[in-house]
This record gives C-alpha cells, sequence and structure tokens, in this order.
C-alpha cells in the first residue's frame, strides 16, 4: 500500500472517529438537556402545591399512615398537620405541614432520601418507615426525624433495603437540614430508629470511633464493650500474633457489633463488621480462629443472631454465620459458602465448623486444628 493512500485511510478514520466522538458528545448533552427540563417540570408541580387537594394532580400521593396532628411552637397555638408525600413516577419523597384547612404552611423536598441516585430524578425510595417528633437541639422547639425505607435496582446493593435519616430542624415557621449531621447519621450506620437518630443528635452518642478508631484505648475511650469470652490472642501464620476483640458499642435500643484484630501495641490492624445492615445484635453465639478453606492459614467463623425491624415495624430475628479467610495480605469475606447454606436458631458453631470444612473437601476425621477456639 502506497503512503499516500494509507495517509488517507488514516485520515478517513481518524475523520469518523471525531465525528463518533461528536455524535456521542451530542446524545450525552441532549440526555442532560433532557432531565434538566424534566427536573425543572417536576420542582415546578411541587412549589405548585398549595393546598393538600394539589397532592395528587402532581404525580405526588399523601402517605396516610405517616400523617400526624403535631403542635409545632412557630407556626402557631393551634394543632398542625404533618404530611408526607411520595412521588408515583420518580419516588422522591415530599413533606408539607398543612393547617386545619387544608393550606400548605410549608413544604420542602429537599431530603437526604431523594439525592441517593445522583444526577438521576429517579430515586430508590420504597416508603417512609418512621417519623417522630422531638426538641433535638435543645432549643423548645420541635424538630422533626424521618427514616425512609430504599431498595436500589442495580449495583451490588441491588433488592436489598435499607435506610436513610434525617432531621429537619425547626426555625420561625420553616424546618433547615443540616447536612453535616445527616451525613454522619447515615454513613455510621445510626439511622436504624428515630432513637437511634435521637440519641446522637439530641444526647451527644456515637458510632462513629467504631468506624475511625485506631487503637484499642480510642474504642473504650467511646463505650466499647468488649465481649470477653470470645477476647484472646492468636498467631495467625501470615499476620503475626494479633489479639482478637470482639465487642459492641451500646445507643438507644441497640448493640452494634464489631469485630478488630489489634497488635501487641493495641493498634487496630484489622476490622470486620459481621452483622452488616441488621440493627442489633441479639445474641453472639459463638467464634472461632482455625482453618477452614484448608490452605494451613486460621480463618476467623462468626455465629450470632441479628434482630431488625420488619415492613410492619414487627421484629424480626436472623441468625447468620459470617467467614473471613486469611490471605497473604489480610482477610477476604466470604461469598460462597453462604450462598449455599442457610443459618437456622438451631445451628451450633461446631456444627457449622464441620459443615464448612466438609464445603472445602476436609474429611471429618482430619480435623486435628488444636490452635482453636
Amino acid at each position: 500500500m502506497g503512503k499516500k493512500r494509507t495517509a488517507k485511510l488514516l485520515a478517513l478514520v481518524g475523520m469518523a472517529g471525531i465525528l463518533t466522538c461528536s455524535m456521542r458528545v451530542s446524545a450525552q448533552n441532549e440526555a442532560v438537556t433532557l432531565l434538566v427540563q424534566r427536573y425543572e417540570a417536576y420542582q415546578q408541580e411541587f412549589e405548585g402545591i398549595e393546598k393538600l387537594a394539589d397532592v395528587e394532580a402532581t404525580g405526588y400521593e399523601i402517605i396516610e399512615s405517616q400523617q400526624f396532628p403535631v403542635a409545632l411552637e412557630s407556626f402557631g397555638q393551634e394543632e398542625v398537620t404533618f404530611v408526607p408525600i411520595l412521588h408515583q413516577e420518580y419516588h422522591r419523597l415530599g413533606v408539607l405541614i398543612a393547617d386545619s384547612e387544608g393550606n400548605v404552611l410549608y413544604k420542602t423536598n429537599q431530603l437526604e432520601a431523594n439525592y441517593k441516585y445522583m444526577e438521576q430524578l429517579e430515586q430508590p425510595i420504597k416508603s417512609l418507615a418512621a417519623v417522630s417528633f422531638q426538641d433535638l437541639n435543645h432549643d423548645g422547639l420541635t424538630d422533626i426525624i424521618l427514616i425512609a425505607n430504599c431498595e436500589n435496582t442495580t449495583g451490588d446493593y441491588a433488592g436489598k433495603t435499607y435506610k436513610v435519616g434525617d432531621v429537619l430542624f425547626q426555625r420561625d415557621g420553616s424546618f433547615y437540614r443540616d447536612w453535616r449531621v445527616s451525613d454522619k447519621i447515615n454513613r455510621f450506620s445510626m439511622n436504624k430508629s428515630a432513637e437511634f437518630i435521637a440519641s446522637h443528635v439530641r444526647d451527644g452518642n456515637s458510632t462513629e470511633a467504631l468506624y475511625t478508631a485506631t487503637t484499642l484505648e480510642e474504642l473504650l475511650e467511646n463505650g466499647f464493650r468488649i465481649v470477653e469470652e470470645q477476647n484472646y490472642a492468636r498467631d495467625f501464620e501470615k499476620q503475626g500474633r494479633l489479639l482478637v476483640v470482639p465487642g459492641v458499642i451500646s445507643m438507644a435500643e441497640y448493640d452494634i457489633f464489631m469485630i478488630y484484630l489489634m497488635n501487641e501495641q493495641g493498634n487496630i490492624v484489622w476490622s470486620f463488621q459481621p452483622m452488616k445492615d441488621y440493627d442489633n445484635l441479639y445474641a453472639l453465639k459463638g467464634m472461632t480462629c482455625r482453618d477452614m478453606d484448608g490452605d494451613g492459614m486460621k480463618d476467623i467463623v462468626v455465629l450470632a443472631r441479628y434482630s431488625y425491624s420488619g415492613p410492619e415495624g414487627e421484629l424480626l430475628i436472623d441468625t447468620r454465620c459470617d467467614i473471613y479467610y486469611q490471605r497473604t495480605d489480610g482477610f477476604e469475606e466470604d461469598t460462597e459458602f453462604s450462598k449455599i447454606y442457610q443459618c437456622t436458631e438451631e445451628d451450633t458453631l461446631g456444627e457449622l465448623v464441620e459443615i464448612i470444612r466438609e464445603y472445602w473437601g476436609w474429611p471429618k476425621e482430619n480435623d486435628q486444628d488444636t490452635d482453636s477456639r
């Protein structure tokens, strides 16, 4: 092929690439423009809600089960009505405060749960799980706690319900949000109930140390209680001799459970949260540090029962087994065994060790691990 022909083909390929890129950018710009237009129309409709009778025409539906009369000091002497609304297409939450005639005195849709899918109009809100009215910042005015149930449709968390907490602080016939408060509530799993949120915002308690502490001393200073019967030292082949420290921080009616591995200086070198998004550690049935997968290195197995609130607020309890396999660079959480085995209330740690080892191909008669517990 001649040099001129080669150059011509390269130029054509380059032009095709530029055109393709230009078309892609144009399509993206059109999508952004359409999203902006849809959001502006949605926002305009929300701002147009002047009476409760206007709600249905804007695509919202009143959440009747969470509608309450309430005395809000800066709104006058008469009781007003707290009215939550949920958009039926976009699943975005709104809050209205209405008088006895149905006139809307205050409204907002600037809520934490409406920003879980960034740059999207549709959100993952399924329901409003809880509402509470309390003075949280000690100014004599009643504030509002909101907890929404959400469920993503895509990603690693798809299909799993999670909670998003929020606080509206009352001020001069209106409300405001402090994004720093909402961020901490949700980032450090303090959104499990209205009592939990109040314990943090009103009383100053926090689980933050569970996720940010670097030493045992720091944990203990922040109310961490060690589960003494499961607190012991073990030789982890690739990690050295470490102290296994399980324990809880208690807030409201909940025990938040974590496990730490610490070196001889009391520094945290690894941490685990087997309770995931459950509300409370109901009972720790057992822990052991033994080789589970046959690679000659000790792993960690945790069997526990956890409680949580069901869709109607009922107390539910699950039994869960978690396995953390030791690797050369740390620990890896099990994702395979949990898919094939569902724990029951009757399971014991000893029985589970046998089942897990059988899954990995261990003959039962070869169970001779002496450094176990």
